[in-house]
This record gives C-alpha cells, sequence and structure tokens, in this order.
C-alpha cells in the first residue's frame, strides 16, 4: 500500500535519513521507534510527500508519490508532532474549515463534523474557542481534523508529546479502537509502551538509519538470550552501580528515577553477588525482580543506550 525503497535526505552535507525502506500493508498498524533525532518525522514529511526525498523513491499503491503526490493526498490523514489548528476559531469551525479544504461540503460536512466530536469526546466543547483548550484537548481536536475525510492511512507523528497521563490514555484508547477497526496507521514515537500497544509490526530508527525490524515478539528475540533485573533500593550510588558493572563486565547497567536496571546473559545467576555487593556499598535493595525482554532492552542491545537517553 505505502513503500519506501532507499529514501535518503539531506539537509546542506548533514544526512538525516540514510537508505531506508520500508513498506506498510492494508490494515496493517506499523511503528516508527525512535529517540528524538532519530530522523523519524523526516521521514514521515517524506512518506506523506511534504518533502522530497534527496534520493530514493516513495510508492502509494505501486504509484510513485515523488511524481504524482495527489495519490496520496486525497486519501491521507496525518496528524503532525505540532499543533495544526487556528486558536481563535471553536473546535467546530476548525473541523469544519478543514472539511472544506477535503472537499466535503453542505450535510455531509455537518455530519462528518459531529460524528468526529463524538470520537474524540470533544462534543460539549465545540462551540468553545480552541485557545481555551487544555493540550490534551487541542491534541484530541488535531487527530478529529485528520479523521474528517474518512482516510485510508493515517500518519500520526508523535501525537503524545507534552501532554497530561488521562489525555494521553484517551487519545491511545482512540488510536487503538481506529486499528480494530482495520485503519492503516504509521505511528512515530520514542515511547516503546506505545509502539506496544498499538503497532503489530515495527521499525526501530536511530541517527537516521533502520536498525530493526519486524514484530514485537521477533524483535525481542534479538535479546531471547538476556535477562533484566530491576532493583529498587535505598541511597542507590554511583558507587554501586560501578562495582556492579566491574563484578558483570558483559551487563548493562542503568539507573531510570529510582530504579536500577541490570540487563546480563541469562546464563548468569546474579542475584546473590548483587546483594552482596550491595550490602558493601552501604546499598539496601527493597526489591529484586527478573524481568523477560522488553522493547527497550531490544533498544538498548542495539544502540548501547536507552530510548530517551
Amino acid at each position: 500500500m505505502l513503500q519506501a525503497i532507499n529514501l535518503q535526505k539531506k539537509f546542506k552535507t548533514k544526512e538525516v535519513v540514510c537508505n531506508i525502506n520500508m513498506q506498510l500493508e492494508k490494515g496493517e498498524s506499523v511503528g516508527l521507534l525512535g529517540p528524538n533525532g532519530a530522523g523519524k518525522s523526516t521521514t514521515i514529511s517524506m512518506l506523506s510527500s511534504l518533502v522530497m526525498p534527496t534520493s530514493g523513491e516513495v510508492f502509494w499503491n505501486k504509484v510513485s508519490i515523488n511524481k504524482n503526490p495527489e495519490a496520496l493526498r486525497k486519501t491521507l490523514g496525518i496528524v503532525p508532532q505540532e499543533i495544526a489548528l487556528y486558536p481563535e476559531l471553536t473546535a467546530k469551525e476548525n473541523l469544519a474549515f478543514f472539511g472544506r479544504i477535503y472537499g466535503l461540503k453542505g450535510r455531509l460536512l455537518i455530519e462528518r463534523t459531529e460524528e468526529i466530536l463524538l470520537k474524540i469526546g470533544l462534543s460539549d466543547r465545540k462551540n468553545d474557542i480552541v485557545k481555551t483548550f487544555s493540550g490534551g484537548m487541542k491534541r484530541r481536536l488535531n487527530i478529529g481534523a485528520a479523521l474528517l475525510h474518512k482516510p485510508s492511512i493515517l500518519i500520526m507523528d508523535e501525537p503524545t508529546v507534552g501532554i497530561d497521563p488521562q489525555s494521553r490514555a484517551y487519545i491511545l484508547d482512540t488510536v487503538k479502537q481506529l486499528v480494530e477497526e482495520g485503519m492503516t496507521l504509521l505511528y512515530t514515537s520514542h515511547y516503546m509502551e506505545e509502539v506496544e500497544l498499538l503497532c503489530d509490526k515495527i521499525y526501530i530508527m536511530d541517527q537516521g538509519e533502520i536498525i530493526a525490524y519486524g514484530t514485537k515478539e521477533e524483535l525481542k528475540l534479538l535479546v531471547s538470550d538476556n535477562q533484566t533485573i530491576e532493583l529498587k533500593a535505598h541511597l542507590l550510588s554511583s558507587a554501586f552501580e560501578e562495582a556492579l558493572q566491574k563484578q558483570f563486565p558483559m551487563a548493562s547497567v542503568r539507573k531510570e528515577e529510582d530504579i536500577l536496571l541490570i540487563s546480563m546473559p541469562k546464563k548468569e545467576e546474579p542475584l546473590a553477588t548483587i546483594f552482596a555487593i550491595a550490602a558493601d556499598n552501604a546499598v539496601t535493595i527493597t526489591s529484586a525482580i527478573v524481568k523477560i525482554p522488553s522493547l527497550e532492552d531490544v533498544f538498548l542491545h542495539l544502540t548501547g543506550r536507552a530510548l530517551r537517553d
């Protein structure tokens, strides 16, 4: 349905997307996962015909959108990372404006506007000016604008950035419903849990390159011989972390807030040693959980760093 072949993008001398290949089939939900600056937004811009690639080609139903972008644009819904709304208009007026751009009018435009307001949970705020909305409400309206014309494919570029947990949960529930209804979806994020929840297949991108691709299960097989120990403790210290790294040179030791994560080969049986090192460093461990591999572990294995680093 949508295919990218050897896509490359340079800005002056800087290569931000490096000869990537991607494919979306009808009805698939595909995740594009990577840290900020990985090249996700530039890739999205090329796939949606907003930016021409330096080299390579994008095809929509076997038609090149480099040469014929209208073939895709008529049936594409896109939710950009930045809010794209008119703050001085009401929610209803914003949807009516974007609906007309898509060619909707008359009774059909009215009906679709009301349907979308209901879907995004803003029917009771439809006559309120958008500048009075919270960040989460603006995000929901942004999504609504992309759905007005019943697109065949929806591209969402980090739609939950900078919003409160309640709004984020609402948006994820809405997107999950769209996926269950058969929407073809390309979803970019640097939140592992969102991509795991929504997507059938996942591309992992870092420094402009696709470094892995597959289903969640296929990707986790890359680290199937590994285990992750999650430690919670009083008085976590850098000395404790350094001692662990010295004792387990094949391990990856990283701290996330008040949790210490240690990834290492399954053949290791480390818990007794970890507790002994903790005692030597005046660290009191309150819990130790051995976890199955996650997508975060896959990313760490491939890049040597955590996704949000």
